[in-house]
């Protein structure tokens, strides 16, 4: 464990003190009665089903319902407008703009970074290793009194692979701030979740998602986990109501659906075997490296000429060649078991051509 972490010395001092907004469905979470405290359309909506009335703005009926799926309790639970939100109310909650910093270890996702220079936060960087695992020895000697976030994904994106645990448990024992874990894909790989860890580490924050697995990107619906006292902070600064009334009904839905996710899990397992297996006997394919994720990073010979066909077949996949480590490479998401034939069938087009030329 982090025996120096304190949360009191990384969440900023004037957050301890604020007052958060109290919303009408703070001051009466009751479901019964007749509504004239918030201000809403007592006639309905300009839509078949009415969405005039707020939504539980902790969308505790939710967290009921994931807590045991997950393994944590229900006041260890932050739901987030994507974890986009979560990503952003965890800098905003720790770094003073212009003195604190966050780290991050690219190639990774461009998020944390983007969400610091929102906040005139600064950002270390110690990218990956050429095998695409953590660095420790220089974290650990970069970072900093003003450090306040690493952030690491793992499985990590675009890179597909899992960072090794027993680094990410000396970064949590080591440093004395927060250790953001992105899980984004977790449920494609074998590993164990860091949820399992948070008792274990008051510094660990885990981040999920029920975009991928779940198929449920339209919804923009992130998972934070993390200590109750972090998730309390995270409370008090988010808007009133983030998560929408029909967001929070499909999640309700979704949520009585485990074993759909888990055939769509193995459907998509199954299809990335197939596909990696399939691109690596490609001439134009020079690597395709391991994944726990539900994509492929793969390195072509000419990334830029085989993304350039693809699009020009109405196939399309994200150009990683910019990204460091990440030369001539493509990332690959799996699809259906028709869009992957298409893909390679449309790769192997390419290999012709070229070949004739």
């Amino acid at each position: 464990m982090a025996s120096e972490f304190n949360l009191r010395n990384i969440v900023r001092p004037h957050i301890w003190a604020l007052t958060p907004y109290s919303s009408a469905r703070d001051e009466y979470t009751g479901k019964e009665g007749i509504f004239l405290d918030a201000n809403e359309n007592p006639f309905g909506s300009a839509t078949p089903t009415p969405h005039n009335r707020y939504p539980d703005p902790y969308q505790q009926e939710i967290k009921s319902l994931l807590a045991p799926i997950k393994g944590v309790r229900t006041d260890q639970i932050f739901l987030g407008n994507g974890s986009d939100e979560a990503i952003d109310l965890l800098i905003r909650a720790t770094c003073r703009p212009s003195i604190d910093n966050i780290m991050i270890l690219p190639p990774t996702y461009g998020m944390y970074e983007v969400s610091a220079h929102v906040n005139d936060v600064e950002v270390l960087k110690v990218p990956l290793t050429e095998a695409y695992q953590i660095d420790l020895e220089k974290i650990l000697a970069t970072v900093n009194a003003t450090t306040k976030i690493i952030w690491v994904c793992t499985p990590n994106n675009p890179t597909g692979n899992s960072i090794d645990p027993e680094r990410i448990h000396k970064l949590l024992s080591t440093f004395n701030g927060l250790v953001v874990v992105d899980e984004a894909y977790i449920d494609f790989s074998n590993q164990p979740s860091w949820t399992t860890q948070l008792e274990a580490y008051p510094n660990l924050v885990v981040l999920q998602t029920f975009s991928k697995a779940w198929g449920l990107a339209s919804l923009r619906t992130g998972m934070c986990f993390a200590s109750a006292e972090l998730i309390r902070i995270l409370n008090k600064i988010k808007p009133p109501y983030n998560i929408g009334g029909p967001s929070q009904a499909l999640l309700l839905e979704a949520l009585q659906q485990k074993d759909r996710v888990k055939v769509m899990i193995e459907d998509i397992l199954q299809q990335r075997s197939y596909l990696a297996e399939a691109l690596v006997k490609l001439p134009q394919v020079q690597q395709v490296y391991p994944s726990d994720a539900n994509f492929l990073l793969v390195r072509f010979e000419d990334a830029k000429a085989a993304m350039a066909h693809l699009i020009d077949e109405k196939i399309i996949v994200r150009d990683r060649s910019k990204v460091i480590l990440c030369d001539n490479c493509l990332r690959i998401t799996v699809g259906t078991k028709e869009e992957n034939e298409a893909l390679i069938q449309s790769l192997k087009k390419l290999a012709m051509l070229t070949r004739s030329h």
